[in-house]
Formats: C-alpha cells, structure tokens, sequence
C-alpha cells in the first residue's frame, strides 16, 4: 500500500506512482493552482524582502510545484509548506498537504508532530503579522486580541484537514478490510462449494456401492436356489412328480420372495429420489449439492435398515437344506437382540457364504456356527469338498466375484473383522465377528 493508503493494483493504469489517471490529473491540476498562488505571493514577498520580483515569482513556482508529490511523499510536501509558511505562501499546499498526511498510514505520532509544528508556525506568522500591522496602524484592533486570532487562524489551517484526512484515511482501512474480508468469503465458499461437491460425489458413489451390494444380496441367494430346485426339477420331473410338484412350489416362493425384496429395495429407490428433490428445492444453491446426497444416502440406509434379523437364520438355514444342501446351524451364547445394522450385516454374511457354496461346491456339507458373546457377535460358515467336482457348473451358475468385497465392505463398516479361504481339507471358510455396538 502507498502512503495514502490507496492500493497498488497489478497492472498500473497512471504513470509513475499514480495508480490511475485521475489521482494523477486531480494533483497536477492541483499542483498547478499550488505554483500560481505562490508565484502571486512570492511577488509581494519579493518585494517586502528586497529581491527582484522574478525571483520570488519562481522561487513560489518551485515550492507550489512541490504538491504534486503529496501521495509519493506527504511529509516532504508538509514540510515545504511550514518552511514558506513566513513568507505568507503556500497556504492551499498547507491544507492539502495535511489532509494527506493524515489519511496516510504513516504513525499517528508523525502526522501529531508534523500538525503540531505547521500549527505552531501558522500561529508564529500570524501573531508576528497582526501585531506588524498593529504597530503600524493597518488593524485597528486591541492588543489583547492578537493572541485569540493567532489560535484561531492556526487551528483553522490546521484542523479541518487534518480531521478530514484522518476520518478519510479511517474510512479507506474500513473499506479495504470489508474487501479483503469480502474476497476471503468468496474463497472459502469457492472452497466449500469444492469440498461438497466432492462430499456428494463420494456419497453417491457410496450409494451406488451400497445399492450394488444390496442388490448383489436380494437377488443372487433367491436365484442361486431357484436354480438348484430348477435343475433338480429337471431331474426328477419324470421319475418322482410329487417331488418334482415340491420342488416347483420351492422355485415359486423363492421367486415371490425375490420379488418382494426387489420391490422393497425400488420403493427405497423412489423414496429417497423424492428426497433428494425436496431436499435440493428447499436448500441453498451452495449447500444443495452436499445436503442433497447426504439426505438421499441416509434415507436409503434408513429404510434400508428394515431388512432381514438374526431370527430370520433359521429360516434361511432350512431354505439351502430344502434345495438339496445338507448343512447344519449351531448357536453358542445367549441369544440376544443386537443393533438392527448388525444383525443384517451378519445375516447377509451367512447368506452370502451359503450362496458362494451354492455356486461353488454343490453337495458339499456345511456347518454354520453362530456364537453370542459379550461384546461381539461371531458367525462361521464352512463348508467340506463337494463330493462331486464341477457340480457348480453343472447348474449354470455364474459368479461376478463381488460376494467376498461385499461382506468385507460391510463387516468393516461396522469396525468388525472378515476373513475368509481354503481350508486344508479342501472345503472354504467364512468367519466374521462384529463388535455389538455399530463403531
């Protein structure tokens, strides 16, 4: 910042110290009007000091001239206007040259002390002055007065600039600071705007994760088994119908029940669609962005929340034996209720490992252990070699690799711990243990 105050912009507009062409205008006009009046003055001064009037006439020239210098060096100006102050010139150069000083950010002790002695020399001339024409009969005024019009003409010379250049200089701080704290808002709203833009990008595709992984559970156990009864419909359709009259009935409500959870996970779909409408409708442009994602993420998972319990694993259990798979439940601890999040995750790891052993290893016992303990919950799933190699493949079941990333993904959201593999005899293994309370 400059002297005045004023700041300095990039790309200059004026020449030499002006930042624009105006403030150079107004102080060369300025200036100008300076050097006049005190080539008139340096006439009568000429005269009264006994030297040729051309060279009072420049001599005011010069020291006029000395204002166009005020926003570069305020306290040179000042300093020439108290100096050709005995001389009775200078005067608008005075007034000028302190109201810049004042609204300068130079310290306030300087500008006091610079006041204080153009104060003292304007009072200094003006006494010496008025008593001269006292003496000599120009004013016809008393004696006593002389001091009461020094004050008064001083303070007049002195203190309307000076107050005017601190309140301006005041002023233009005030300014400044609204306008730095003006560009410091737009850069943190630019940045928030940044970070929830990315808040809703990683809530989305948080989203869809989560989506892809509730879909992945619905749909493949419901149709892993419905593929099972299917091929072993097709087996035994014509040797024994009242098995095969079973298992249709088995591939029929397999098929209602995927239905219903398919119609279950779109009606969560819509629902928090309609939220993030209302949400983006009713918020600020700014905040929308975030708020909207946010609210559609914890409506889906709210909603989401009604999906199957632990009390549901028996039922599950028998579903997989009544397709053909010889599995057996054991519960260990006292059966108690958990958190809603942490009794479908564990439900959808069981699900998940009887469907993989579905797919992977048809015929294969399987053992599912549940264990309730005082912090936790721990499930197990494993399953023994199929006994035929291929039988998998021999139903047409295909695989996308997910199931694993997904009880992983979910386990570890809730702080819990998954692990899963080969075990030497040849089978798979599934453990997961999950803290009671969600961390």
């Amino acid at each position: 910042m400059t002297t005045t105050g004023e700041v300095h912009i990039g790309a200059r507009g004026g020449p030499w110290w002006w930042g624009r062409w105006r403030s150079a205008v107004l102080d060369i006009s300025l200036a100008a009007v300076s050097a006049l009046e005190c080539a008139l003055e340096g006439i009568q001064f000429s005269r009264d000091a006994g030297l040729p009037v051309p060279v009072g006439t420049v001599f005011g020239l010069i020291a006029g001239a000395a204002l166009v210098l005020r926003r570069r060096w305020p306290i040179a100006v000042v300093l020439v206007s108290i100096a050709v102050t005995p001389a009775q010139m200078g005067f608008l150069m005075g007034v000028v040259g302190l109201y810049t000083l004042a609204a300068s950010e130079l310290p306030r002790r300087i500008i006091g002390a610079l006041a204080g002695m153009s104060f003292v020399g304007m009072f200094i001339v003006t006494y010496v002055r008025a008593y001269q024409g006292l003496v000599r009969g120009d004013l016809a005024i008393a004696g006593g007065f002389i001091p009461f019009l020094s004050v008064t003409t001083a303070l007049g010379m002195t203190a309307p600039p000076v107050l005017l250049g601190l309140y301006v200089g005041a002023r233009r701080r005030l300014m400044e600071s609204l306008r730095e704290r003006a560009d410091s808002l737009e850069r943190e709203l630019m940045l928030l705007a940044e970070r929830a833009e990315e808040r809703a990008e990683w809530a989305r595709s948080e989203e869809r994760t989560r989506i892809a992984r509730e879909m992945h559970d619905v749909v493949a156990h419901r149709v892993s088994l419905m593929v099972v009864h299917a091929a072993a419909l097709q087996a035994v359709a014509r040797k024994d119908p009242e098995k095969a009259v079973k298992n249709a009935a088995l591939v029929g409500d397999m098929g209602r029940q995927a239905l219903t959870e398919l119609r279950e996970m779109l009606g969560v779909l819509r629902s928090g669609e309609g939220s993030v409408g209302r949400s983006a409708q009713s918020a600020a442009p700014l905040a929308a962005v975030g708020a909207a994602a946010v609210v559609s993420v914890s409506a889906v998972a709210d909603d989401a929340a009604e999906g199957p319990c632990l009390a549901e694993l028996e039922e599950l259990v028998g579903q997989s034996a009544a397709a053909g798979m010889v599995v057996r439940l054991s519960v260990e601890g006292e059966v108690r209720v958990y958190a809603r999040e942490v009794e479908q995750t564990a439900y959808r790891v069981v699900q998940e490992a009887l469907t993989n052993v579905h797919k992977h290893a048809g015929g294969a016992k399987t053992h599912v252990r549940l264990a309730h303990r005082s912090a936790e919950i721990a499930m197990q799933v494993e399953n023994e070699p199929p006994p035929e190699p291929g039988s998998a493949k021999a139903v047409g079941l295909p695989s996308g690799g997910n199931g694993l990333l997904g009880m992983r993904e979910r386990v570890g959201a809730l702080g819990g711990v998954f692990v899963s593999g080969p075990t030497d005899a040849g089978g798979f293994r599934v453990s997961a243990v999950i803290p009671a309370e969600r961390v």
